[in-house]
């Protein structure tokens, strides 16, 4: 059985007492605690190593170790082999179902006779020990996406002429297995910009995660909680459109996305580092510069101790657990809770919308996109629209409004002129007539209707005649014209008329009204 190995504070003590203070051996293991072989182990290794007492000054334990156990061999000789690639063992843990327990067994495939599984576990937790904090967090391949924004912008001058300065906000999106990173700027962090960044990352990278890692600000979720936050609704759309989820990191809890933390601090020292010296004068120069930055550091600089870029370990771990783009990128939207009018419209920035008119005063859920407005009502849809100008106008669909209404809908002031000029000019020239002497001609909207409606019960010549005779007298109603038509005064001889029949009409023409 071979001695047990030592530390360095116990093997300076076993050197000192023994060359110094002439101490045996075995009295040695007795004051240290030690049994004699392992003393008499560690003063033969002493002597290989050519080492005297006192020791060469500034010796440290590091030193100290290698020359010591610099020939150490194991019982199974695992020094006639190769050590280990712990970077590429470390690269394959990340993918789904590896334990160190089948890379062990495939390494002693490789190497018979090799490390045992215990000093193999040993020596890669040794190594695992060296990377940074963040590396060493297990993230499954494809799993996790954490997204967050830089703590500082890029300055941006929006106008030549005053010297305005505007901070773009930078946009930051790593993959928890790869540490591939992707980087945008925008002009605020507010859920449009914060949308627009997520779709342009996962279009970056070429796939979706099973999940996004934002941390709890307001833009994502609404309110945090510990067990059950509430996430923005058009968040979860965007999530529900890509087929993954949504999980906030737990509140004052930032160990839970230190990987992006780590990336934000990257970003920040390899973007705005190299930046501070350029003038921008657009958001779309400082993203051009960004993702030429961003593919460096992607694609040409190797992971310290890892020895591979970033690229490559998104391609190797992360692709082929990706899930696949959809067809079509989100289109960003938003909602909005809203009331129907008693008039069965609702109001969606500054322009009015129907709904099926039996839904009136409901309370619905408006959802805007940058063409279209759907109308819910508790998770059905009930109307969509393109989306209008925000004139305050109307945009009405006739199968919403209700039978009476629907009547008067396909009626405008031109079109009953029109159908008057059908009639005759007489028919015209009181339509004309009724419409001006209103304060506003839609007053006169609904007597000019019933006018040109009365050719169906008693025809058009018939109603030409009335309207002669309504002109005559002065008559600027609709219950006029239909009372004349009613006592068959529309028959009785008018005076004579122009050449052409048309009735005169001039506000200085004194009419026989004048003269009665």
């Amino acid at each position: 059985m071979p001695a047990e190995r030592v530390a360095m504070r116990q093997a300076r003590e076993i050197i000192r007492l023994k060359f110094s203070a002439g101490v045996s051996t075995r009295e040695i293991g007795r004051r240290l605690g030690l049994a004699p072989s392992t003393v008499r182990e560690t003063l033969n290794r002493l002597a290989s190593a050519g080492l005297v007492w006192p020791l060469p000054e500034g010796m440290g334990d590091t030193e100290l170790e290698a020359a010591l156990y610099a020939n150490r061999r194991s019982k199974r000789g695992h020094r006639r082999h190769p050590e280990p690639d712990w970077p590429a063992v470390q690269r394959d843990l990340k993918r789904k179902h590896v334990t160190l327990l089948i890379v062990w067994d495939e390494y002693i495939a490789a190497n018979p006779g090799g490390y045992s599984y215990s000093r193999f576990c040993e020596l890669y937790r040794g190594f695992e020990s060296k990377l940074s904090p963040t590396m060493r967090q297990t993230h499954a391949a494809g799993e996790r996406l954490f997204v967050d924004y830089a703590g500082d912008g890029v300055p941006v001058v929006v106008d030549r002429l005053t010297g305005e300065i505007r901070n773009a906000q930078i946009f930051v999106a790593v993959l928890g297995a790869s540490s591939f990173t992707f980087a945008h700027a925008g002009w605020t962090q507010a859920l449009p910009d914060w949308i627009d960044a997520h779709v342009r990352a996962l279009e970056a990278i070429g796939g979706v995660p099973h999940l996004l890692v934002p941390d709890n600000t307001k833009t994502a979720v609404i309110k945090a909680c510990l067990y059950d936050p509430q996430v923005n609704r058009t968040y979860a759309e965007m999530a529900v459109h890509y087929d993954t989820a949504i999980l906030p990191a737990r509140p004052r809890r930032p160990r839970d996305k230190a990987k992006v933390e780590q990336a934000v601090l990257i970003v920040e020292r390899w973007l705005l580092g190299r930046l501070r010296h350029r003038i921008f004068y657009s958001l779309a120069d400082v993203n051009a510069a960004i993702a030429e930055l961003v593919t460096q550091l992607n694609e040409v600089c190797p992971i310290r101790r890892l020895g591979v870029t970033r690229r490559q370990l998104l391609e190797q771990i992360d692709r082929p657990a990706l899930k696949l783009l959809p067809t079509e990128p989100y289109e960003f939207s938003e909602w909005r809770g809203c009331r129907v009018g008693i008039d069965y419209h609702i109001e969606v920035a500054a322009h009015y919308y129907s709904v099926p008119h039996r839904f009136a005063r409901a309370e619905v859920d408006a959802r805007l996109t940058a063409r279209t407005v759907e109308i819910f009502l508790k998770g059905e849809r009930i109307a969509a629209h393109l989306r209008g100008a925000g004139n305050h106008k109307h945009t009405t669909i006739t199968e919403h409004m209700p039978s009476s209404h629907r009547r008067y809908a396909g009626w405008t002031i031109e079109r009953i002129r029109a159908d008057a000029r059908l009639i005759g000019p007489a028919t015209a020239a009181l339509c004309e007539l009724i419409l001006e002497q209103r304060p506003h001609p839609e007053q006169g909207f609904r007597a000019c209707l019933g006018v040109v409606r009365l050719a169906r019960p008693y025809g058009a010549e018939r109603l030409e005649a009335a309207a002669e005779r309504a002109i005559d007298i002065g008559a600027r109603t609709y219950g006029s014209v239909k009372s004349i038509l009613d006592n068959h005064l529309d028959r009785r001889s008018a005076q004579k008329r122009a050449t052409d029949g048309t009735p005169i009409l001039h506000p200085n023409i004194r009419g026989p009204r004048y003269y009665n």
